[in-house]
């Protein structure tokens, strides 16, 4: 497979768009196929059965096209299907989990020996948060930090119904979230779902300005170059990019938005 070779991007829906436009802009040599499967969404309330097949259907179509790796850019399918995929496939699986490590690793000062206690949000998907995968994640932070988990399904719909630009029904939704929590007394929100990443100047505008805002889609894209590279797939420096958006929901609405999304 040569190093022009494709690279397949997929998600429940329109949210992994963020992570195109990310691979976009870190790696600009490089052809994107993104596949969204906004007729199946939202994944984060499915069984983990469910997201595994509909997760090999998709990386089976990636497959037949040629591609040189794929980033499953759903937290919500990395925490289902990942293990499975990378076994059955022998392209490179990159995976994406909630950046509770980057949150976390806020508290080591340089100019201190002791970690600094973080107060964190996880806001994800049902199922993320649910998941084994993010338990392991999580006991390896939550001695020595405060997690708290929050499920917000309805920011899911809101991405793949084209409403993000409805300013009172983010922020009321946004509250309703978060109203319980002090958030003067909060560190930092991971957001881990790539639908979030969409939210950022919300967020911003709920936030106190101390509280940081964490998404894994930089960390994500860094990976797959690092892992392209020691593979000598990484595009010709001189290629000219791309990105083909495809989506299981074949109405123009969806493919406007997409396109919206992408360019944001």
């Amino acid at each position: 497979m040569s190093s022009s070779a494709p690279i397949g991007v997929f998600d429940s829906g329109l949210g992994g768009v963020s992570v195109a436009r990310q691979i976009a802009k870190d790696m600009p040599a490089e052809h994107v196929l993104y596949f969204g499967d906004s007729a199946n969404a939202p994944y984060g309330t499915k069984t983990p059965e469910q997201v595994k097949a509909l997760s090999f259907a998709i990386v089976e179509r990636f497959v037949h096209q040629g591609v040189k790796a794929v980033v499953i850019a759903c937290n919500t399918a990395t925490s289902a299907a990942v293990n499975d995929l990378r076994e059955h496939y022998d392209i490179p699986i990159i995976g994406m989990e909630p950046a509770l490590k980057v949150a976390c690793d806020r508290g080591d000062v340089p100019s201190d020996p002791h970690h600094i206690p973080q107060r964190v949000i996880v806001a994800a998907t049902p199922l993320t948060l649910r998941e084994q995968k993010f338990a392991n994640l999580m006991q390896r932070f939550d001695s020595d930090n405060e997690i708290y988990k929050e499920p917000c399904p309805d920011l899911v719909e809101i991405v793949e119904s084209g409403q993000l630009g409805n300013h009172q029904l983010v922020m009321d939704t946004l509250h309703r979230y978060f109203d319980q929590y002090d958030l003067n007394r909060i560190d930092s929100v991971v957001l881990g779902c790539t639908h979030f990443v969409f939210y950022r100047d919300y967020f911003r505008e709920l936030l106190p300005e101390r509280a940081a805002i964490i998404d894994g889609n930089e960390g994500t894209v860094r990976h797959l170059g690092v892992v392209l590279e020691s593979l000598g797939k990484l595009a010709p420096e001189d290629a000219r990019g791309s990105v083909d958006l495809a989506n299981s929901d074949p109405s123009e609405r969806i493919a406007a938005l997409a396109h919206e999304l992408l360019n944001r």
